[in-house]
C-alpha cells in the first residue's frame, strides 16, 4: 500500500443534512466501513473524542486490509503493504515510530549497489558503468523533474491544468529511456515505486516520491512473524477488546460485505450480502478506491456525477509480490547483492528481484515484484504457468542447473473484489479540485482512505492520516451540525 489540503465552497447539492432526523439511541453513531488502516485509524480517533458507539462492517475475518501477512513455506511474509520509511526527513513517519515502540523486525533495504547485479536478457551481467550510466540519467531526470514539478505547483491557472506526465517530462528534456537496459531501471524506479507506468503518472503531484521527500530515503523491509498488520493492532488494542490476541469487540463485524448504502432524513441505512441491515446518523467509508470503481458497493440516492467521476478518473495500480522457495540457495549471498534487475525486451518482465537471505537466514527464499499490465497477466493464468516463465528467467541469469522452486506464493489483488487493487496512483491531469472531491462527503456518508489523502496517498501513513482527518470531520458534524460538510462539491 501515497497533503493537506484546505477544501473549497462549492455549490450546494442536496441538503441531506439539513432534514437529518437521528436515529433512535439504539443505534450507533457512526458506521464505519472497511477495518483496514484507514477505518480502524478513524475509530481510534472517534473513541477518543467521546463517541464510542460505532460499528466498524469489515468484510473479511480480519483488520488489515491490504496490510496483509500470511505464512508461506514455513516463514511469515507480507502479501501487501512491506516497507518502512522514516529516517532522516523532515518529519516522522508515524508507522515508522510505532514499530519501534513493539520492536518489529525490519531490515535495511540497500539498492546502492544494483548496478553490479543487473542481468542481460540471455544471461550474464551488465558492466556496471553501463547501469550506472542508465541509473544516472533517471536520477538526473528525478532531480530536474522535483524541479518542474515545483514551477507546476507554483503557477496558478484557472483550470489547474498545469500539469504533465512523467513520461512527457523525459521526452521534454531527451531523457525518454531507448534501450532495454535504460527502460529496465526506468521501471524499477517509476513503476515500482507507483504500481503504474510513467507514461499514465502525474509529475505534478508525485515528484517528489512523498514518503521519501518527507521522511527521509531509508527504507526498511519488515520481516516479522508478527507481520506488518501489528501495527493496525498497536492502533486497534488502545480502543478495541481482544481475547487470546484476537479482536474480540462487539462493535466490529467480521464477514459483513456491505453491497448497498441509503440516505435517507432518518440517517443512513446499510444492507450487506446475507441480509443484514445497519443503521447510523453518519457513515464512513474506507473501502479501496478499487471497491469504489467496481459495482460492489451500490448507492441511494445515487453519487452525484461529480464524485463519480472522481472516483472513477483517479487511478489504482497493482504491485504483485510473487514469493518463491529452493530447495537450497544457488544466488550470491554477499553483501551488496539482495537487489538485481533482469533485463528483458517487453518492460517489466519480471524486471525487479530480491533474494531474502538477510530477512529469512537459510530460507532459500527470494522474491520478484511485477506491476501493473503485468500483474493483470499474472492473476489470470495458473500459478504452474507463471513459476514456469520464472524458472525460466532464473536459468537465464544463473545457469541451467539451479533447481526448480518448490513453492510460489502469487498475491491476487486485483482479482480481489474486495480490494480490486493494490494502492492509488496520481494520474496525469487529475487535478487538486477533482481530488478534493474524491474525499468530500455526500450527504451522511463519509469518505476515506489512502486513495483519499492528497501527499501521501498510496501509502500506509496516507491510510493512517486519512482515518484520522475524516473522523474529525465526522466528530465535528455530530458535535455541531454547522461543521457538517454533506454538500455538493462539484
Amino acid at each position: 500500500m501515497k497533503g493537506l489540503s484546505t477544501m473549497k465552497l462549492f455549490l450546494l447539492f442536496p441538503l441531506l443534512l439539513a432534514t437529518i432526523e437521528y436515529a433512535s439511541s439504539s443505534s450507533p453513531s457512526v458506521i464505519i466501513i472497511g477495518a483496514g488502516m484507514s477505518g480502524i485509524s478513524a475509530a481510534k480517533r472517534l473513541e477518543d473524542a467521546g463517541i464510542k458507539d460505532f460499528v466498524i462492517l469489515e468484510a473479511t475475518n480480519r483488520i488489515g486490509g491490504r496490510i496483509k501477512k500470511t505464512e508461506f513455506a514455513g516463514y511469515t511474509v507480507e502479501m501487501g503493504a512491506n516497507w518502512l520509511h522514516g529516517v532522516g526527513g523532515r518529519m516522522r513517519n508515524p508507522l515508522y515510530e510505532m514499530s519501534k515502540q513493539i520492536h518489529l523486525k525490519k531490515f535495511y533495504s540497500d539498492f546502492s549497489n544494483i548496478s553490479s547485479n543487473t542481468y542481460k536478457q540471455e544471461g550474464g551481467l551488465y558492466k556496471k558503468d553501463e547501469v550506472d550510466a542508465a541509473i544516472n540519467k533517471v536520477d538526473k531526470t528525478i532531480e530536474d523533474g522535483v524541479k518542474y514539478s515545483n514551477i507546476l505547483n507554483s503557477e496558478k491557472d484557472g483550470n489547474d491544468n498545469n500539469d504533465m506526465s512523467i513520461l512527457a517530462f523525459e521526452r521534454l528534456y531527451k531523457r525518454e529511456p531507448r534501450t532495454k537496459l535504460e527502460r529496465a531501471v526506468d521501471f524499477f524506479n517509476f513503476d515500482a515505486e507507483q504500481g503504474q507506468a510513467p507514461r499514465v503518472t502525474s509529475l505534478k503531484h508525485v515528484l517528489p516520491f512523498p514518503e521519501g521527500h518527507y521522511y527521509g530515503e531509508n527504507s526498511y523491509f519488515v520481516a516479522d512473524s508478527r507481520g506488518f498488520e501489528s501495527l493496525v493492532h498497536l492502533i486497534a488494542k488502545q480502543f478495541l477488546s481482544y481475547k487470546n490476541g484476537v479482536v474480540n469487540d462487539p462493535r466490529v463485524k467480521f464477514n459483513q460485505v456491505v453491497n448497498k448504502i441509503e440516505q435517507s432524513k432518518n440517517g443512513v441505512l446499510v444492507r450487506t450480502e446475507d441480509g443484514k441491515k445497519y443503521q447510523a446518523n453518519l457513515v464512513i467509508v474506507s473501502a479501496s478506491l478499487g471497491v469504489l470503481q467496481s459495482d460492489l458497493i451500490s448507492f441511494k440516492p445515487q453519487l452525484p456525477l461529480w464524485k463519480r467521476r472522481a472516483i472513477s478518473e483517479f487511478s489504482i495500480g497493482i504491485y504483485t509480490k510473487i514469493f518463491l522457495k529452493f530447495p537450497r540457495t544457488f544466488w550470491p549471498v554477499a553483501n551488496g547483492t539482495e537487489f538485481s534487475l533482469y533485463v528483458h525486451e517487453r518492460r517489466g518482465y519480471y524486471t525487479y528481484w530480491q533474494r531474502l537471505h538477510n530477512e529469512y537466514p537459510e530460507s532459500h527464499l527470494m522474491l520478484v515484484t511485477v506491476e501493473d499490465d503485468e500483474s493483470i497477466r499474472v492473476e489470470q493464468q495458473s500459478d504452474e504457468e507463471t513459476k514456469a516463465e520464472i524458472m525460466e528467467v532464473l536459468r537465464k541469469m544463473f545457469g541451467k542447473d539451479i533447481p526448480e522452486a518448490t513453492h510460489i506464493l502469487i498475491p491476487r489483488w486485483k482479482s480481489d473484489r474486495f480490494y480490486q487493487g493494490s494502492y492509488s496512483n496520481w494520474p496525469v491531469g487529475y487535478s487538486q479540485k477533482r481530488h478534493d472531491q474524491l474525499k468530500a462527503p455526500v450527504g451522511q456518508v463519509y469518505f476515506t482512505g489512502e486513495h483519499t489523502h492528497s501527499t501521501f496517498f498510496g501509502y500506509a501513513s496516507g491510510a493512517y492520516f486519512a482515518g484520522i482527518n475524516t473522523a474529525r470531520e465526522v466528530i465535528n458534524c455530530l458535535k455541531n451540525k454547522r461543521f457538517c460538510r454533506g454538500v455538493r462539491h462539484g
